[in-house]
Parts: structure tokens; sequence; C-alpha cells
């Protein structure tokens, strides 16, 4: 069915479309669209699962895992602050390996208070043992969700889905939001490998020494790491059944034969491509969308630049003391490449400031210095705010 819809709504009809049998989750802005839409989809009657109403995002957290150990689909979304307080559970829902399906409405994290878009917060729990899908626009946003109840189910790893805050979730657009059936042919009803059931006694989240946590860990990390499988397949058998993809690992725009290429993350890949339709037609330039952050598609990425001179990494996220995180990552990626582009970090956005058409031209100058730029801050204005208490 193509409708406008806004992006919190459809996502939240993408969800309840996956039949999930608990929904836990706390107010925050720019999030609470989605769950206040599953809400009223279940008073129509449209819906038919329990929403649960907690007094904050620790407690949702909590909700959702012990709901899904239990042998139910479950849910949660967050943004922001929501995200620091729930990042104790979230380390516990991936260590002990529950599937879940978290959609994150990315949200700049305070002080100073901000409730605008950027990365920081799925960033502050990037390690959390979660796969982490990026989504460019409301269309990939639908596609990615339904793609995560499978892609956790089927690798028994939570599943985060980020969404620009306010770009995406406040955003009206027309989007083909995918039928009962087709989505039932996708995804098949809800298993968990290690239910607890009082007929049949184990634990989850037992306590593991010193003799053994090593290795639990590091089996994490090898099933983050083969979970790229699972996306894949994922995101083929959805193309074969509605005729789109909602990206793979990264999504690729532009000629072969660019040496500059753009890599970024969400919504501002669509500006990207619009600044390089209207502003630089014919401008042999390769644009491209990260869609998968965790586990790092390390060896995607090297095909992606192969032929590239320079390659620019924009990200709406800063590690304060260390720069672009996406831009460390990806020089990481590709350190020891023969023919490697030289790699340029760029930030902006932070905080839900705009990032115009006219940025492209900035982002390609960086391409003309004489050495890699490590980090720069493209929109950063000549006179910042005076520091708290009048440091200098």
């Amino acid at each position: 069915m193509r409708a406008a819809f806004e992006g919190s709504q459809a996502i939240a009809r993408a969800v309840v479309r996956c039949r999930p049998q608990v929904v836990a989750a706390y107010p925050i802005t720019p999030q609470t669209h989605i769950v206040e839409g599953i809400a009223k989809l279940v008073a129509d009657g449209e819906a038919d699962c329990e929403v649960v109403s907690v007094e904050s995002e620790f407690a949702a957290a909590s909700v959702v895992l012990g709901a899904a150990a239990a042998g139910s689909r479950a849910y949660t979304a967050t943004a922001s602050q929501g995200v620091l307080l729930m990042a104790e559970v979230l380390y516990n829902i991936a260590g002990m390996r529950v599937p879940l399906v978290l959609t994150c409405a990315n949200r700049a994290v305070s002080a100073p208070i901000n409730i605008w878009n950027d990365h920081q917060d799925a960033m502050a729990v990037r390690d959390a043992g979660w796969i982490q899908l990026f989504c460019t626009d409301n269309q990939d946003a639908i596609d990615t969700t339904i793609q995560a109840f499978r892609i956790t189910q089927d690798t028994e790893l939570p599943v985060m889905v980020c969404v620009d805050g306010f770009i995406l979730t406040h955003l009206f657009e027309p989007v083909d939001l995918p039928s009962q059936e087709q989505i039932d042919m996708f995804l098949p009803p809800y298993r968990f490998s290690r239910t607890l059931d009082p007929r049949r006694p184990l634990t989850l989240g037992t306590l593991v020494g010193p003799e053994h946590y090593t290795e639990v860990r590091a089996q994490l990390h090898g099933d983050l790491e083969a979970s790229i499988t699972e996306i894949l397949k994922a995101d083929a058998d959805w193309a074969d059944l509605v005729g789109r993809r909602a990206g793979g690992l990264i999504k690729l725009d532009g000629p072969h034969r660019a040496k500059i290429g753009i890599l970024t993350l969400g919504s501002v890949y669509g500006t990207l491509q619009e600044a390089a339709r209207e502003l630089l037609p014919g401008t042999p330039l390769r644009l491209m969308a990260l869609r998968c952050f965790r586990p790092f598609p390390a060896e995607a990425l090297r095909r992606a630049v192969e032929g590239l001179a320079d390659l620019i990494v924009l990200e709406r996220a800063i590690g304060p003391g260390a720069g672009g995180i996406l831009a460390t990552e990806v020089r990481a990626a590709l350190a020891g490449l023969r023919d490697a582009p030289r790699v340029h970090g760029a930030v902006a956005g932070l905080g839900g400031r705009d990032i115009p058409l006219g940025i492209l031209s900035r982002l390609l100058r960086l391409a003309e210095a004489a050495e890699p730029v490590r980090c720069t801050v493209i929109d950063l204005r000549s006179a910042p705010p005076a520091r708290p208490g009048g440091a200098k």
C-alpha cells in the first residue's frame, strides 16, 4: 500500500505488522510518536499485542528483555538520554543473546540539552554487542525494521535500527507499506532457542568467571561478524518479495570512474545525492551510505572504495579528544590496503544544525589538501559561545 505517512507512524505500522507480542517504552522526543502510534493501533483493534507503560527507559529495556526471553516477540524504541539510561540492559540483552528490535530515533546527547538530531546516542553504545543498521529515508526505515525482526531471530543478536530524529521520524512522505501477507511470508513466527520455561529450567546471564568470560565475549564478537551473511540474505529475500532492497551493507551511487568519494550515515545521504544532481551534474563522484555500522563491514568497504584517490567521511557525531568516530574506523579498515584512498574526516550537523546542499562543495575542497584532513568541523561558526564559568 502506497500512502503518505509521518515517519514515526510508518515505522509503527511496520512494527505492528511484524506481530510483536510485547511493546514497552518510555516517552522521549523524538521517539514518542512511534510507540504512541503502536498503542493507538492496538486501541483501535488493528493490532494484538501488550503495550507496557513503564517508569523509565531502563525499565522498558528490562521488560522487553524478559518478554523475549520468555518466548514473546518484543520491541522497544528510544533516543538520546534514553539510550544511555538503557545502556546497562543493552549490554545484558546482547550478552544473553536475546532476539530484540529497538528503534533509535537518533538525537543529540546533553549537556547542553538538545532535542535535535545527530548520531551521538547510537555511537555511545556502538560496542554493546548490537547489530546497528542506519536508515537513509523512511522507506528504508520501514524495510529495515521488518528485516530486523528476521535478522534478530536468525542470529539471536539484538538489532538497533537507527533513524534520524525529526528529519525522518517527523517527516511526511509517500512510502510503500508492505501488506500483512507479504510480511507474514517473509517473517516466520517468533522463536528463541533458549526460551525460559519452568518445565525446562535453565538460566540466562549467569555468573561467568575469568576461566570462561574471554571465550564468551570472543564468541559474541565472532557471531556479530558472521551476522553479515544474515543481513545480506534478509535484504536479498526482501528484494525478491517486494522488488526493492534496503541497501545491504553499503549503499552506492555514482560512477566507478570517480576519484573522489563521500561516505556517510543516515539521511544526509539524500542531501548529498540532491546536491550532486543540482550543483555538480555530470561530475564523477561516488556517494556511499554505510547502512551496517555494526558489524563493521570492512571487506565491503574495501570493495566500495576501489579506484578512489580521496575518501571524505562525513558524520554527525564526534569523539571528543579523538575526532570523527566513523572516520577512525574507516582508516582502520583500509589500513594496509594497496592503493587505499586518502581518508579525510568531516563532522557536520551536530545537535540538528542544518546541512545545506552547499556543503558538498566544501567537502570536495578537502580533497585538495596536501595531506589528509584528520578531522574538521565543516559548519563551525567563527565565534562559539563563551565557555561555562568564564573559562578561557
